[in-house]
């Protein structure tokens, strides 16, 4: 496989936990295999009409950014974190302009989010409500009990309450969240097993690669690992192959070559596209290189593109 040039639309790598950040093992992983790497900012993505430019410093070295036109690279890799807002949108809108690999595909991205994107398959999901109507809350909340109310485009589990049913929290968090935001609420079915892990299965090409389980701390029901949550190792159920096998096509069919899900007691919770993480925390449990094979399947387009 020749060098490829490669852009990693990413958070600051000065901010990022080197020991942890699942960016930073993908960006190792590639000049491991020989390819450069430089990273940008979002902000930093322009428009002219002589096409698209970010302003990029080379990966791992000291030295200013310099502007230069993504037609110079051959893949563009968007890894940075939510929130999914418009500015978020917007750059996916101009990447579609691109001339090379974006990974994840911006349109995918964008028709895609998280929270959103498992409503495709109400088959496997919690008991599940999307809306800002707090009449409909409360009913939703009467029907199935104890649930889950968390902002419809948040990430690393901030902002996830747990309100049961005699909650008397309820009306001022519905006010709370309201006021903060134009955009719905997500409300789910509490599910007890969530003690027993949230479960973060990786693929890479529409299937399953490996599993980290995810146990809340101690008097949490959150359990992200960007929120106190413990990575311990977890082996693939026959449910879990059951929901990689009727979500990988979609996935493939939309160019999410890399995805992230959760499972909670044999329900989906989410599809992650934005920036799948747990990439250290597989390799350190299982020994699984879930970087390696995300540069394969690359290499492996562009091979077969010429």
């Amino acid at each position: 496989m020749r060098r490829l040039r490669v852009a990693i639309q990413m958070d600051d790598p000065a901010h990022c936990n080197p020991e942890t950040d699942t960016t930073l093992h993908i960006a190792r992983e590639g000049l491991a295999r020989g390819h450069e790497i430089s990273w940008c900012l979002a902000q930093a993505l322009t428009w002219r009409a002589d096409g698209l430019s970010t302003s990029l410093a080379p990966f791992g070295q000291d030295g200013p950014p310099s502007r230069r036109p993504l037609a110079e690279f051959d893949v563009f890799l968007v890894r940075q974190d939510p929130p999914f807002d418009m500015a978020y949108v917007t750059g996916t809108h101009l990447l579609e302009l691109a001339d090379l690999l974006v990974v994840n595909d911006p349109r995918g991205l964008r028709d895609r989010p998280e929270k959103l994107s498992v409503l495709n398959y109400p088959d496997l999901l919690p008991k599940t409500l999307i809306g800002r109507d707090v009449d409909e809350l409360r009913r939703f909340r009467a029907d199935v009990g104890d649930i889950i109310l968390k902002p419809l485009f948040g990430n690393g589990g901030a902002s996830i309450f747990l309100v049961k049913q005699d909650d008397r929290n309820f009306n001022a968090l519905c006010e709370t969240f309201l006021s903060a935001s134009r955009e719905p609420l997500i409300a789910q079915a509490f599910l007890p097993q969530v003690e027993e892990g949230d479960k973060r299965v990786l693929l890479v090409d529409g299937k399953p690669v490996g599993a980290i389980n995810r146990l809340p701390a101690g008097g949490e029901i959150r359990a992200n690992l960007h929120a106190g949550g413990r990575a311990a190792a977890s082996d693939l159920t026959e449910r879990d192959r059951e929901i990689c096998t009727a979500i990988g096509d979609d996935l493939l069919s939309t160019g999410q070559i890399l995805a992230g899900i959760d499972i909670i007691g044999g329900c989906l919770t989410e599809i992650n596209v934005t920036s799948p993480t747990g990439f250290v925390e597989l390799e350190r449990l299982a020994g699984i290189n879930a970087s390696r094979m995300l540069w394969e399947a690359i290499e492996t387009r562009l091979e077969d593109k010429g």
